[in-house]
C-alpha cells in the first residue's frame, strides 16, 4: 500500500518475546510495512530471521550500521522511514541516535536507554535532527487508562491526593530462571545489559509512567526500599517507593517479580477530593469511577459516553474485549499518524500525538536511577533529580 510507512527493525530475532509484539502491533491497523532488518548481533541469527519473516535478502542486515548505511542509499521511495528497536537496555542508545543521525524516526521498547546521561543525550540528538521519537510505554495505550487521564484533566475527582500504583509478577521466583536458556530473564538480571536496575527498571518504569501519565502529575522525591530476594542475584527484584507529587499529593508504588503466582496486572487508584478512579490490566475495558456523594459508576471501553482520547484508541464496539497488543498498537498507529500529518504539512491532532516520547524516555530513566540511589541512602526522602 502506498500509504504504509516503511519500518525496519533492530533486534526481535528468533527466539526474542518483545520482537513479535512490536511487529503485531505495527501491522495491526496497516499503517506500516516491515521492510528491512538487523535482527540480530550474530549475522546468521539475522539471516534466518529475515527468512522467516519473508523479507528480501538484501533488506536483511548483519548489523544496525549496515542496515543505515544501506538503506540511506535507495531511492526515497524504497528507503526505510521508521526504526524499531527492540534490544535489551544495553543496546538502545547507540542504534537510536544513529537512526536519527540518518534521518531515520525512531520507536523504542522502554526504558529509553542504559542511563539517564544516554537519554538526555537522546535528547540532544531528537533536538537537533527533527525526527520524532516513540517510546512503547505500552499501558499508557489502553482506551479506558486514556478515560482516566482525560477525566483527571477536566478537574471531575477535583484535587489529587494519592495514588497507589503496583505491578505484581512472579515469574522470577526461582534463581534457577536466570540460568535457563530463557533470554529473558538472562539479560534482565545481568547488570552489563539492564543496567543498574532489573525490577525497577523493567517494570518498576511502566508502573511510575502509568502513574505520572494518568494524573498529568510529576514525581518531586521518593523513599524507596529496594530489595534482591532471591540470593545470588546482583541486581533488585522486588522493590517499593513512597513518593510526593508536584501538587503535594502522595503515593505508593510497588513493583515485584517475587510474588509467586502472580502474572502481570499492573493496577492504579487515584484518589481526588471529589471521587477516585481504579484500573487493573487484568480487567482492562472497565475503569471504576467512586464518587463522595453518589454512587459508583462501571466505564466500559467503546461507550458512546466516553471522551475523545478513549474513542479515537478503540478499534471494536463495546463489550469486545482489547487488550496488551492493541494497547501496543495505539502506540504504533499514533506515532505513524503524527509522521503522516507532518509529511503533509498538517498539524497532528492531539489524539494522534498521544504517545510517550523522550520525555518520558528520560523520567523513565530518572526513576530508575533515583529510586536506586534511594534505597542505597540512609536518608528517609530524597529529591527526584533529572
Amino acid at each position: 500500500m502506498q500509504n504504509r510507512l516503511k519500518i525496519g527493525m533492530i533486534g526481535g530475532g528468533q527466539g526474542a518475546f518483545i520482537g513479535a509484539v512490536h511487529r503485531i502491533a505495527s501491522r495491526l491497523d496497516d499503517e506500516y510495512e516491515l521492510v528491512c532488518g538487523a535482527f540480530s548481533s550474530k549475522p546468521e541469527v539475522s539471516k534466518a530471521s529475515g527468512a522467516q519473516l519473508g523479507l528480501a535478502p538484501t533488506r536483511v542486515y548483519d548489523s544496525y550500521q549496515q542496515l543505515f548505511e544501506q538503506e540511506r542509499q535507495l531511492p526515497v521511495h524504497e528507503r526505510v522511514q521508521v526504526i524499531s528497536i527492540v534490544t535489551p537496555n544495553h543496546a538502545h542508545f547507540e542504534p537510536a541516535k544513529l537512526a536519527m543521525k540518518n534521518g531515520f524516526h525512531v520507536i523504542i521498547d522502554k526504558p529509553a536507554t542504559f542511563s539517564l546521561a544516554e537519554a538526555k543525550e537522546l535528547k540532544q540528538v531528537v533536538q537537533k535532527t527533527g525526527m520524532l521519537f516513540a517510546l512503547t510505554n505500552t499501558y499508557t495505550g489502553y482506551p479506558m487508562v486514556k478515560e482516566a487521564r482525560q477525566l483527571i484533566a477536566d478537574g471531575r475527582l477535583g484535587p489529587i491526593r494519592k495514588i497507589y500504583v503496583e505491578y505484581p509478577q512472579g515469574w522470577l521466583s526461582n534463581k534457577e530462571e536466570d540460568n535457563t536458556d530463557n533470554k529473558q530473564a538472562g539479560w534482565r538480571t545481568d547488570p552489563s545489559k539492564s543496567g543498574i536496575a532489573n525490577a525497577m527498571g523493567d517494570i518498576g518504569t511502566h508502573a511510575f509512567n502509568l502513574a505520572e501519565y494518568v494524573t498529568s502529575l510529576h514525581v518531586t522525591q521518593v523513599n524507596a526500599d529496594i530489595n534482591t530476594v532471591v540470593k545470588g542475584r546482583t541486581l533488585d527484584d522486588d522493590g517499593s517507593v513512597l513518593m510526593k507529587f508536584d501538587n503535594g499529593a502522595s503515593g505508593v508504588l510497588f513493583a515485584t517479580q517475587v510474588a509467586a503466582g502472580e502474572e502481570n496486572n499492573i493496577k492504579i487508584r487515584v484518589y481526588g477530593e471529589k471521587g477516585g478512579i481504579e484500573w487493573q490490566q487484568d480487567d482492562a475495558n472497565t475503569l471504576l469511577v467512586k464518587w463522595t456523594d453518589k454512587p459508583a459508576e462501571i466505564l466500559r471501553t467503546g461507550g458512546a459516553y466516553l471522551g475523545s482520547l478513549a474513542k479515537h484508541n478503540t478499534r471494536t464496539p463495546a463489550g469486545h474485549p482489547e487488550g496488551y497488543l492493541e494497547a501496543f498498537a495505539n502506540i504504533y498507529r499514533n506515532f505513524a499518524l503524527t509522521i503522516k500529518a507532518r509529511n503533509n504539512s498538517e498539524k497532528p491532532k492531539a489524539e494522534y500525538l498521544d504517545y510517550p516520547g523522550i520525555e518520558e524516555g528520560i523520567r523513565g530513566m530518572a526513576f530508575i536511577e533515583n529510586v536506586i540511589a534511594s534505597g542505597r541512602s540512609e536518608q528517609k526522602w530524597t529529591n527526584f533529580n533529572v
